[in-house]
């Protein structure tokens, strides 16, 4: 059996850069040697917009589904009818039914093993909604379609240099407040916690949370949530044993460069956490999203319709995307074979010189 890990790459919007991005990480043969990428999209977009930017010809073999991908080849599965066309920079609902198809296909081929690992181009949030995608975006779904007893979805961005992921997501601000609990905390940074030990390879994980509130809540001033809320979680979380900081103020936080002495950076809301992170994250940034039995992996920028066919689009995000689903992907088989058979508990029975097996599994 082949060790090449399938990775399944989806269009994204077809109006945005999504098939820039592509096609650029696709020209350098070099990832053939680490990977099998497989394509959700249109191989006659494809060829549109490697034809409209001029660039170098990167040649597809079109197969049926995952399970046919061939290595040693760029492999492209048809998900869009012939009729299709792309109008780069235009947000129409032809471009979310495109994006909705390759992922709903990719997700499937996923689910049946036809893949190992998935990495999303960026979609439009709006007109990628239908009356079978209801989702604020690819987590929330990824969650409804994969998640297993129970399991809760947890965006994480990441580089070399840190992982901040978010208490909330797509939500709006001013709803964000009433939407954080003690044990939505608590539940988030278990699965961080878990997350930064099974993907990361982080053996004793140290995660900072960060306040809601402006200095966070200067003593109740500015606001209780720091108190009645998140010191009592991050309490909670330490008895459960996980090394869980804070509240901190995300101003003096990020300024004063204390992100670089943790693991992980739980932020409350979705800008508190993205606007540090890409500033200073650049064009190394991917998302990724724990907490599910996937591995799930995405740009950390959106369709870019303002340069949308121009051929202005870095493809060092989605390629670092792809290199860190597999870097994933090896962890979490490293980890859970190291995992699968731990040894029993050895205890002395007093009074006796023979060791004990503990048959309990406590």
């Amino acid at each position: 059996m082949s060790d090449k890990i399938k990775v399944g790459i989806t269009h994204g919007d077809i109006n945005g850069v999504g098939y820039e991005i592509i096609l650029k990480v696709l020209e350098d043969n070099r990832l053939l040697e680490l990977c099998t990428p497989v394509v959700y999209g249109s191989a006659k977009i494809a060829a549109a917009y490697r034809k409209a930017l001029q660039m170098p010809n990167v040649p597809m073999t079109q197969v049926a589904s995952g399970a046919e991908a061939r290595e040693g080849v760029n492999n492209i599965v048809n998900v869009v009818g012939e009729d299709v066309r792309p109008e780069p920079g235009v947000s129409n609902a032809e471009a979310g039914k495109a994006a909705f198809a390759a992922l709903e296909a990719a997700v499937s081929d996923l689910q049946h093993g036809h893949i190992d690992v998935l990495v999303t181009a960026p979609i439009n949030k709006a007109n990628i909604q239908s009356e079978t995608f209801t989702f604020p975006g690819h987590t929330e779904y990824l969650e409804s379609v994969t998640a297993e007893n129970g399991a809760h979805a947890l965006m994480i961005l990441c580089n070399s240099a840190m992982r901040v992921a978010l208490m909330t997501t797509h939500m709006p601000l001013r709803k964000v407040a009433d939407s954080i609990t003690k044990d939505d905390i608590v539940t988030k940074l278990q699965v961080f916690n878990r997350s930064l030990q099974r993907d990361f390879g982080v053996s004793s994980p140290r995660i900072a949370v960060l306040s809601l509130n402006p200095h966070a809540g200067d003593d109740g001033l500015l606001g209780s949530e720091e108190k009645e809320i998140i010191e009592p979680a991050l309490a909670e979380a330490r008895d459960r044993k996980i090394l869980a900081f804070g509240p901190y103020a995300a101003d003096g936080f990020f300024g004063a460069g204390r992100f670089v002495k943790f693991d992980g950076i739980l932020a409350m809301y979705h800008d508190q956490g993205l606007a540090p992170f890409k500033a200073l994250a650049m064009e190394s940034g991917i998302n990724f999203t724990a907490g599910l039995p996937i591995v799930r992996t995405s740009p950390d920028h959106g369709t870019g319709y303002d340069i949308a066919g121009r051929g202005e689009a870095s493809p060092e995000s989605l390629r670092n995307a792809i290199y860190a689903a597999i870097d994933i992907y090896r962890n979490r088989r490293s980890f859970d074979e190291a995992y699968r058979s731990p040894l029993r508990k050895q205890y002395y029975e007093k009074g006796s010189d023979n060791v004990k097996l503990d048959l309990t599994g406590e």
